[in-house]
């Protein structure tokens, strides 16, 4: 069986990972790091939006700035069957 996440990737999901920098609720003054990680389409990152979004509706500490770094792991065309690579006599 093939995992949900390479099918994702075959579909042009690339890994994506997100530095959230935001406000300490008791001490605005200070920002605190976050690291989220997760597949998603570029350029509109739609998962990460719909954390955003999340974050914004139910976490206490303001969202400071966010910096995303985005790679597709695996194309189409990089994906041969096993077929090709084994003979069989």
């Amino acid at each position: 069986m093939v995992s949900q996440d390479f099918m994702r990737q075959l579909e042009g999901y690339g890994l994506t990972t997100a530095k959230i920098l935001y406000r300490m609720p008791d001490h605005p003054r200070l920002l605190q790091t976050y690291i989220w990680q997760d597949y998603d389409l570029a350029p509109r990152f739609p998962v990460l939006r719909r954390f955003l979004g999340f974050w914004k509706r139910e976490l206490e500490g303001p969202l400071h700035s966010v910096t995303v770094a985005h790679s597709r792991l695996v194309g189409p065309t990089e994906i041969r069957t096993i077929e090709e690579e084994l003979t069989f006599h």
